[in-house]
């Protein structure tokens, strides 16, 4: 059986002339005729019954024509997805991105990539900017939202900031600083601190370390989380406190209020990293998407 027996099939059964439907497939009624009677053959069933006054469709042949314009239309389907995914609108893109990156511009680049390439399917892995980096060079990932400066990442890898932004100290309503507007970093000395491993972001945590470095100490951690809304939940808590960056404000603690630092803010960046190599049109059309909102940001 073949696509365009059904195509034949159809159009003898919607027009229920075997010469209209010739001039309709633009071929010649005989051999029309001789494939309606092979494909009968070939089912074991007889479609039409014909006469020198008309052509009808058997109880068979009225069964056979809804399942052959689903096949036909399904047939269509396929061809139609296989261009979409060659040009990058259809397909299957993975995205990694680390803990702090929902409250960053990633809820709406992702919302602006559903809209304009609705097919493709999204799979979203939350890691740590070390694993992204990993996935990246293992092809199990295409694209990673990770934060600056990156270590370890194989030449292949691109990575593009898409935002700056300042560090900000989290701490519990109550706290001895929290009337300040602003906080010398030097005033956070003997405060516990609660951090993540260095490996989980090594940028961001080297910023804090400079921070904490040029107001002349090193911090002391009480704890340690991977997550930052764990970090800000231990914070609330009253564990300790914690320097994140200012799009966590975005993450809403009753009991947690962010305070400028002085006289050193620190600054940290995050990014779109993937690789070079990877000729994934989905990841294409992706890239294009974060760059274009970056530049209008």
């Amino acid at each position: 059986m073949e696509l365009r027996h059904l195509r034949y099939f159809v159009a003898v059964a919607e027009e229920l002339h075997f010469s209209r439907a010739a001039d309709r497939l633009n071929i010649a009624q005989p051999p029309l005729s001789q494939q309606i009677r092979r494909f009968e053959d070939e089912l074991g069933v007889r479609l039409f019954e014909r006469s020198r006054r008309r052509v009808r469709l058997t109880d068979a042949g009225r069964i056979v024509l809804d399942e052959a314009r689903r096949t036909l239309a399904q047939a269509a389907r396929v061809a139609d997805v296989a261009r979409r995914a060659a040009e990058g609108s259809a397909g299957v893109l993975r995205v990694g991105f680390s803990s702090s990156a929902p409250y960053t511009t990633l809820p709406a680049i992702l919302r602006a990539f559903r809209a304009r390439f609705p097919d493709i399917t999204l799979n979203l892995f939350e890691r740590s900017t070390e694993e992204q980096i990993d996935l990246l060079a293992s092809g199990a990932i295409d694209a990673a939202f990770v934060r600056r400066p990156v270590e370890n990442a194989p030449d292949t890898v691109v990575i593009r900031t898409v935002l700056r932004e300042p560090l900000m100290l989290a701490l519990a309503r109550g706290h001895r600083l929290s009337r300040l507007k602003a906080v010398d970093s030097r005033l956070l000395r003997s405060e516990p601190f609660i951090l993540f491993p260095r490996h989980s972001a090594p940028g961001l945590y080297d910023e804090i370390a400079a921070i904490c470095g040029r107001a002349g100490f090193k911090p002391a951690v009480a704890q340690e989380a991977v997550q930052m809304q764990t970090i800000v939940s231990l914070v609330s808590a009253g564990l300790g406190v914690a320097i994140v960056p200012a799009s966590i404000r975005n993450l809403h603690r009753e009991r947690v209020v962010y305070r400028t630092l002085r006289p050193d803010t620190g600054r940290t960046e995050m990014a779109l990293a993937y690789d070079a190599s990877n000729h994934s049109k989905p990841l294409e059309s992706f890239v294009g998407v974060v760059a274009r909102m970056t530049r209008a940001r």
